[in-house]
């Protein structure tokens, strides 16, 4: 016999958990269903190197899902089921070849003192900006956490009128058609300080002339300066694994290891899913996806031309390949033992160099010099690693997905299996004119390519963290395709969520709670 729940939903990440705890919490009964042996996705954490020391296979950041609505109101609940965060009060850095450094901090004023020592004129601009954010933040928060519809919209853009008048307006709209450069130019003068907000658009497949990024490095910067960032205590999975375990206490059931076949259809309407042993599982008022686009269609067939042909057409971005270090210690940064103390350090010299990196991705070359993200997590969580011990997450951006060519001419492999370790070393060797001596430090690593990701993740195609570009044709009201930016589909009672879906990537939850107060009534 068929078991049957009020929602069944394929996946859990931390979008679909999301959504399952929701429902959960209006008296919903709930399936959850993972192809994978643990929970979490992209959001999981493991001693994927060396006994003791604990790695984020993808995410390390938790600050949007620390401040995020769907936090907000289960925060509590999450908590006493084990979730918990630790506070970074240096978030990021950006170390540069000459020697110099600059980094965001909530201490004190030590960004305006990093900023200072570059350029004095900037560091008056930044001290500006900060003060004004708390006015800005409603609006650029405001936009992001709307639903992608008309009235939502057109009841957006009444409050910004009404606030900012019209002439505020239009400069609003600019600064969010902007590309990065544009933004970053037109405010500071010196290269190295547009460089170092500028490596923020990257994590969001926001090439310094990508129109529509402006914001990310904005945001980011703005708020690592007012409110540093939180990591997981022990890792990033304390988030899914409170969830599970906040869901399974209400009722609900999270099963791994059960990967979904196809979903199952009356006419127009889905009416459950499938596994892959076989066994059918129903769902009475709702069936959510926690897919790909792609991978959407490989569950449910044809459904509607138009919607089919979007979700084909679906564009990804650029790849990443993650390194995981266990550490005997720090590195000892070129720039001064003072980047030791901040979460992020990013080896990204310059706006040209990034978008060199970003074209030659996207032209399935492996770059010549790919931008480093250096995670330092155990310098705030010590119970990442044995005592004096560290871990290191290098997220190595850009890496195609499938190789075309190497941009340098010296690695001729053009498949993952055969050009891991050359293009690890390539980035380790980055990391080394850094850090002189890094790598006598290292006591084990483990590579992860594009393809290892997709393997793990299918959602993550071609190694892309965002799920998909969020460039200006594939955002908003067109994230995923127009008129499915709240997740429906043109099957009655299924729905797509993640970060595929308005408001995208990145660890708040927004998609996954949207829908699920959107189907519960609130």
């Amino acid at each position: 016999m068929a078991e049957r729940f009020d929602a069944v939903l394929i996946g859990a990440g931390h979008n679909t958990l999301a959504a399952a705890l929701h429902l959960s919490a209006k008296g919903w009964r709930v399936g959850v269903f993972e192809q994978a042996a643990i929970v979490g996705g992209a959001v999981k954490t493991g001693e994927y190197t060396l006994p003791g020391f604990r790695h984020d296979w993808a995410a390390m950041n938790l600050s949007l899902f620390a401040g995020s609505p769907f936090f907000k109101a289960y925060g509590a609940e999450l908590g006493r089921h084990g979730c918990e965060f630790v506070p970074v009060d240096r978030p990021f850095a950006s170390s540069f070849p000459d020697g110099s450094w600059a980094g965001v901090s909530t201490v004190g004023d030590e960004t305006l003192a990093a900023f200072r020592a570059l350029s004095p004129v900037d560091a008056e601009v930044w001290q500006g900006l900060a003060s004004n954010f708390g006015h800005e933040a409603p609006h650029l928060f405001g936009l992001l956490g709307s639903e992608m519809r008309i009235r939502a919209l057109a009841y957006f853009g009444f409050k910004t009128l009404r606030a900012k008048g019209v002439a505020g307006s239009l400069d609003f709209g600019r600064f969010l058609l902007s590309s990065p450069r544009a933004w970053l130019e037109e405010t500071f003068r010196h290269p190295h300080i547009r460089a170092l907000l500028g490596a923020w658009g990257m994590h969001l497949d926001f090439a310094p002339d990508v129109a529509g990024g402006a914001m990310f490095p904005y945001l980011e910067g703005m708020a690592g300066q007012a409110f540093g960032m939180a990591i997981g205590k022990g890792g990033a999975d304390t988030v899914v694994r409170a969830m599970t375990a906040a869901i399974t206490a209400r009722g609900g059931s999270v099963e791994t290891g059960a990967p979904a076949a196809r979903i199952l259809r009356e006419g127009n309407r889905a009416t459950g899913i499938e596994l892959s042993d076989g066994r059918q599982i129903l769902a009475s008022r709702a069936v959510i996806a926690g897919t790909s686009p792609k991978g959407l269609r490989r569950l449910t067939g044809d459904t509607a031309p138009a919607f089919d042909r979007a979700m084909d057409n679906y564009r990804h971005a650029p790849g990443t390949m993650m390194i995981h270090l266990a550490m005997d210690a720090l590195p000892d940064w070129r720039a001064g033992d003072q980047l030791k103390r901040f979460a992020y350090v990013h080896l990204a010299p310059s706006l040209d160099q990034m978008a060199r990196t970003y074209q030659q991705a996207e032209a399935g070359l492996l770059p010549d010099e790919p931008i480093l993200v250096v995670g330092q997590p155990a310098a705030f969580d010590p119970s990442r690693a044995p005592e004096g011990k560290h871990v290191l997450w290098v997220q190595v951006r850009m890496a195609p997905g499938s190789i075309a060519g190497d941009a340098k001419g010296e690695i001729a492999a053009i498949d993952w299996t055969d050009a891991a370790e050359p293009f690890a070393e390539r980035a380790l060797s980055i990391l080394e004119a850094h850090a002189p001596g890094t790598r006598a430090k290292i006591l084990a690593r483990r590579i992860v390519t594009p393809v290892e990701l997709e393997a793990d993740n299918p959602n993550l195609v071609g190694g892309d963290q965002v799920c998909g570009s969020h460039h200006l044709s594939q955002h908003f009201l067109y994230r995923p395709a127009r008129g499915h930016a709240d997740g429906s589909t043109p099957l009655a009672n299924l729905y797509l969520t993640g970060a595929a879906v308005w408001p995208g990537a990145g660890t708040g939850a927004g998609p996954g709670f949207l829908l699920a107060r959107k189907l519960a009534g609130n």
